[in-house]
């Protein structure tokens, strides 16, 4: 007689537990209602303070795509001299990564401190031995957030950033993943589309700082010193600042950029992103950027082309509603397009590991860059205008016929959006 009353207890506790959970957690999203008749680039000390960050000057960037992003990070790692910081969220034991961890190997054993930080669960596949050999060279290897017993309440918050740090001068950041599937161009259904900058100039501290926070938080240590923080000379004219924040009670710093350039948007907004799932408050500001004149396209997979389909039919879901609102959506069905990209104007981008939905814009750890300088959003507009030429655009008509099943796993899987 007393098992249904202890077991009504512990259920009652399960449920208090979530609620205090789910309120601790919680924030106000940012309201997407800006009325500001300046262009984006001209509000970069704006977006920059709104996301806790500070406009540099003085930084050079180099966008390299695909494959061949490998050849020029692992080119830089073997060039260190002082320090390698290396932070990801997918490693899966392959020819890549025996690359990339020989790389580590031979810096760590010529007496340079290397240190990588790898998610717990993305990277649960990086292999024991290639691990294992990292660290007896030399070279400091850590999980975040690993499945223990201490993590159970964070199991879910997954370090998504992918990054590296060259003898604090030199800095990486982007979309590539560990994974043989990102080698080659982009070829085939076999190797993926990415895109990762190259930096220099103070942008690099702020890089730095980043792999910083969540390094401290899983191994409680500090580094300083000009191994790590040197004094740093401008290297270019173009003005950036990183956004990687996620305050306590407000909305994370990543989501208010992003969003905040869709208001600002005067001509156009091009994304290239792989998982876009826009919560109902964008969509509405998309819709309300075409009704003042902006060119609003988004490119990404199909689901013939993602390594995760569920996520593009959690995405369909709303494509009638965006389609409705004068949104134009291309989808890319030969191979994954994983590069995480959004330009505005012609002046600005937002380039780093964010994918276009809440599940990077409020659980994992992110880091997006912030840029204004025109050649550049140039060369990465061109890089859309290069795959969507190969990409079928949806139309209303067609989409609103398709099949009963299909609408089915659309509504299904959206269910499940935060958490794919």
């Amino acid at each position: 007689m007393w098992a249904p009353f202890w077991g009504g207890i512990l259920l009652v506790l399960v449920i208090v537990q979530i609620v205090v959970i789910w309120s601790i957690r919680r924030h106000r999203d940012p309201s997407l209602k800006i009325d500001c008749g300046q262009s984006i680039d001209q509000l970069m000390p704006s977006l920059a303070g709104l996301t806790l960050g500070t406009v540099l000057g003085g930084n050079r960037v180099v966008v390299h795509e695909n494959g061949a992003f490998f050849d020029v990070l692992i080119e830089r790692i073997g060039a260190a001299q002082r320090s390698v910081h290396f932070e990801t969220f997918l490693w899966k034991d392959g020819v890549l990564g025996r690359r990339l961890a020989a790389a580590f190997i031979e810096r760590a054993r010529a007496g340079v401190c290397v240190r990588v930080m790898l998610d717990g669960q993305g990277s649960k596949e990086a292999g024991e031995a290639v691990v294992e050999s990292m660290r007896s060279a030399g070279c400091e290897v850590t999980f975040f957030h690993s499945v223990k017993l201490r993590n159970i309440g964070v199991l879910n918050d997954r370090d998504h950033r992918k990054l590296a740090v060259i003898d604090g001068r030199e800095a990486f950041v982007g979309g590539h993943c560990i994974v043989d599937d990102w080698l080659g161009n982009a070829e085939d259904g076999q190797h993926f589309s990415d895109v990762s900058v190259q930096l220099h100039g103070p942008i690099v501290h702020s890089i730095q700082g980043a792999f910083s926070e969540n390094w401290s938080g899983e191994t409680g240590q500090l580094f300083l010193g000009d191994d790590f923080f040197p004094e740093l000379e401008p290297a270019g004219d173009v003005r950036m600042h990183a956004v990687f924040a996620k305050p306590e009670n407000s909305s994370p710093t990543v989501k208010i950029l992003h969003h905040t350039a869709i208001c600002l948007a005067r001509q156009r907004i091009w994304i290239q992103n792989p998982y876009f799932i826009p919560e109902p408050e964008a969509i509405d500001a998309f819709g309300a950027a075409v009704k003042r004149g902006v060119d609003v396209r988004v490119l990404m997979p199909s689901t013939s082309g993602s390594d995760n389909p569920m996520v593009q039919h959690a995405g369909h879901r709303n494509f009638e509603k965006l389609l409705k609102l004068g949104v134009r959506l291309f989808e890319y069905p030969h191979t994954l397009l994983h590069q995480k990209v959004m330009t505005v104007d012609g002046v600005w981008s937002a380039v780093g590991s964010s994918n276009f939905d809440d599940r990077s814009f409020e659980t994992n750890d992110e880091i997006s860059l912030s840029i204004a300088d025109t050649a550049l959003t140039q060369r990465l507009d061109g890089i859309f205008v290069k795959y969507v030429a190969r990409a079928s655009e949806i139309r209303l008509d067609e989409w609103t016929r398709r099949g009963t099943w299909h609408k089915l796993k659309d509504n299904a899987f959206y269910m499940l959006n935060e958490l794919l």
